[in-house]
């Protein structure tokens, strides 16, 4: 059996009760967590490969809702089963293939769809982790109603040209220590973007930190990541405030 790629133990997890609650979007369950006073700003957040239920993503967008925005956290695998910690990783090739992160546009769609017709948002930003930073990647290029997105710790993937002509502002943010995505990616990420890249964009690399590092609940954080998922998160955060 291959190692957890991931350094993620999502084994030893506390419990978080959420702030939000779950509304059903034509085909789509989705969670949804709004700020105390109205507002016309929205997040979409998208989950990684251990899906929507997770605690620690329903933490993030409860945390992002409590800066002023009506978050969202649609299921992408459409009822189907996300990766489980006791699955085996000789599977997750075959597993990947079945929840591809560049098929999320119809989902998407329709979520916005909601956004804009049943929330009254005017300006919708994303921001997603791991599996969702991939498919934030992929809309950001593909999804002009996105005014800004966030992909943290997204594999880079397909080094194809059109992958860096991104059609609003993104900022990528990755692990000094994820072993899922070698630094010459990000370096090449970053030559690229600066060639064919006509829009705001940021890379920042957080030192020490493996991949899904970003999610943490605080009372899961060892104190020595902490500065740095604080800081992470204030980052990504700032730059949809900048947009939306």
């Amino acid at each position: 059996q291959m190692a957890d790629p991931f350094l993620y133990n999502t084994g030893e997890r506390s419990q978080y009760g959420c702030l939000g609650h779950e509304v059903q979007i034509e085909h789509i369950k989705a969670y949804v967590c709004r700020p105390s006073f109205f507002t016309d700003k929205a997040v979409i957040v998208i989950h990684d490969i251990f899906g929507w239920l997770f605690p620690d993503i329903r933490y993030i967008v409860d945390l992002i809702a409590g800066h002023g925005y009506i978050t969202i956290c649609p299921d992408f695998f459409k009822g189907t089963d996300p990766w489980k910690t006791t699955d085996h990783w000789a599977d997750f090739a075959d597993w990947m293939k079945a929840h591809d992160p560049m098929k999320v546009d119809k989902e998407a769609d329709v979520v916005l769809k909601y956004l804009k017709e049943q929330c009254g948002a005017k300006k919708i930003g994303i921001v997603g982790f791991s599996w969702g930073g991939m498919a934030v990647h992929h809309l950001m290029l593909k999804n002009p109603q996105l005014t800004a997105g966030v992909s943290l710790y997204g594999r880079i993937i397909r080094d194809s040209e059109e992958r860096y002509n991104l059609l609003n502002p993104t900022f990528f943010i990755f692990g000094e220590k994820d072993h899922t995505i070698s630094y010459d990616q990000i370096i090449l990420l970053e030559e690229k973007l600066k060639q064919y890249c006509r829009v705001a964009y940021k890379i920042k690399v957080y030192p020490g930190q493996v991949h899904g590092f970003a999610q943490l609940k605080p009372e899961d954080m060892k104190p020595e990541d902490k500065p740095y998922i604080e800081e992470a998160r204030k980052d990504m955060i700032d730059w949809i405030k900048t947009f939306i």
